[in-house]
């Protein structure tokens, strides 16, 4: 059965623009036409364009609420333990169901926090139902990390500092036997097994290399050669990574990747906050992806990454959520219009017209999270679209304006209407479909503060660890 969707505007791309009076006909999870004319749309105006991508994300809960406010990486990511998921599937479902209603209907989940209380297939099968009850596209990325676990090199040091109750916590808690290359990639195809298909992608997901051994990385490079998996990983997200890259490799971090084989069209880079022009262009000569986290990287204190001029260079440009949108609420609109305004220009000066920067956003979103299509709204491409609430956008109605102009001035996840992918309305009316996101969230926060007491020795720990990691930092020459 085909169904029609009537539009006051609708993004064309491809130098179009928004076109008015639009009628969208798909059928079977595809769109079959796009035509002019059609009876006005009933219930307020609309402007229809394609749905959005979070191209980088952990599915994680806001981590603020775990006490991890205003901390850099390097030990926000140590007191992410305590937002260890009581229950996969409801974090997951909690996670991807708000990006979904902020408009996407893709993302991707590079799964670095396991709840332990499962296998890891389990656990990613729990997962990927999660993803099916939303609705959503799911990129798949089982992190892997088989080094410094706690700091960019030795820690023998830092833990001996630490009172003796303080360091058998915090080897408890961060301390334990890593997985060999070859079990890893054996279980990145035990996952794709159980859980990849039309909606879902499997990929590799070594956490960044600073984590990941020279030996880990090239057997994860062989084997995205071999099956065409696409890698998903970060890099140089913060000063202290940028300092640890150049002491360890002094000829480059981007020519070592792309000498053991990583560096290809299949991969995808999340941050490159600190990445030096020289390495931009090895980025663009090579066909990745770089994923930028701009209110991520506020949150954390990593930088402001050179995505203008990464763009000059010729590299695809993603945009991701990581969890922490500015008012960490997964509002992908409101990170798409800072992307795009953060990196646009001084003066008269631009980097991309808001058509340009929405179009390459999809386009790369998808290539990275290996959702099928383009993302324009044209014959033959997936279903995927998003329906904005043009009324709310344009609340004044004072005279005509460019529609993609109000989106990039005021479009958050309140003026989200409906949301369609592979022909099936996941969010109607602001609201999911599939899951009930209110309740799922009530529920959720319930667990959580049931879990709080697992980790009392970690949090009477924690002053002294963390002020030893910061230490560490600033006095090891990491910057």
């Amino acid at each position: 059965m085909t169904s029609i969707l009537t539009a006051t505007g609708l993004f064309l791309g491809g130098g179009r623009g928004v076109a008015a009076g639009m009628a969208l006909h798909h059928a079977d999870g595809v769109i079959t036409s796009v035509t002019e004319g059609g009876p006005p749309p009933s219930g307020g105006r609309r402007l229809v364009i394609p749905a959005l991508v979070n191209a980088h994300d952990h599915a994680r809960p806001s981590m603020s609420s775990f006490g991890a406010a205003n901390m850099p990486l390097e030990t926000w990511i140590a007191r992410s333990a305590f937002g260890t998921p009581p229950d996969p599937y409801l974090a997951a479902a909690v996670s991807l169901g708000r990006s979904a209603r902020a408009g996407c209907g893709a993302m991707m989940v590079h799964y670095t926090r396991p709840s332990g209380t499962m296998t890891m297939v389990e656990e990613a099968k729990a997962i990927a139902r999660a993803a099916s009850d939303v609705g959503i596209r799911l990129a798949f990325a089982p992190a892997v990390r088989d080094r410094n676990p706690i700091v960019y090199g030795d820690e023998s040091g830092l833990l001996a500092g630490l009172p003796e109750e303080a360091r058998r916590t915090v080897e408890d808690s961060f301390i334990r036997p890593a997985m060999t290359p070859g079990a890893y990639v054996d279980l990145v195809e035990d996952i794709a097994s159980a859980i990849a298909g039309p909606m879902v992608d499997v990929q590799y997901g070594p956490a960044g290399v600073q984590w990941c051994s020279t030996a880990l990385l090239e057997a994860i490079a062989e084997a995205s050669a071999r099956t065409g998996r696409r890698v998903h990983m970060h890099l140089l997200e913060t000063v202290y990574q940028r300092g640890w890259a150049d002491r360890t490799f002094p000829g480059g971090i981007l020519r070592h990747l792309k000498e053991i084989g990583l560096l290809s069209e299949r991969l995808s880079l999340a941050h490159c906050t600190h990445a030096t022009p020289e390495e931009l262009d090895l980025i663009a000569e090579s066909g990745a992806t770089i994923v930028t986290n701009f209110s991520s990287n506020l949150h954390l204190h990593s930088g402001l990454a050179p995505i203008a001029d990464a763009h000059r260079r010729g590299c695809a440009i993603a945009v991701g959520i990581d969890g922490l949108a500015l008012d960490e609420d997964d509002d992908a609109l409101r990170e798409m219009r800072l992307v795009q305004t953060m990196h646009d220009g001084t003066g008269f000066e631009r980097t991309w017209s808001r058509a340009d920067f929405l179009e390459l956003a999809v386009r790369n979103g998808r290539r990275s999270t290996g959702a099928p299509g383009t993302g324009r709204l044209a014959p033959g491409e997936p279903a995927d679209f998003l329906v904005l609430d043009y009324d709310r956008l344009d609340r004044d109605a004072i005279m005509p304006v460019d529609p993609l102009d109000m989106l990039f001035a005021r479009g958050n996840t309140a003026c989200v209407r409906d949301v369609v992918v592979a022909g099936r309305t996941i969010v109607a009316d602001g609201k999911p479909t599939g899951v009930d996101l209110d309740a799922m969230e009530a529920e959720l926060r319930a667990l959580y503060r049931k879990s709080v007491p697992r980790f009392a020795a970690l949090e009477r720990h924690w002053k002294p660890f963390e002020s030893s990691v910061a230490h560490w930092f600033q006095s090891c020459g990491c910057c």
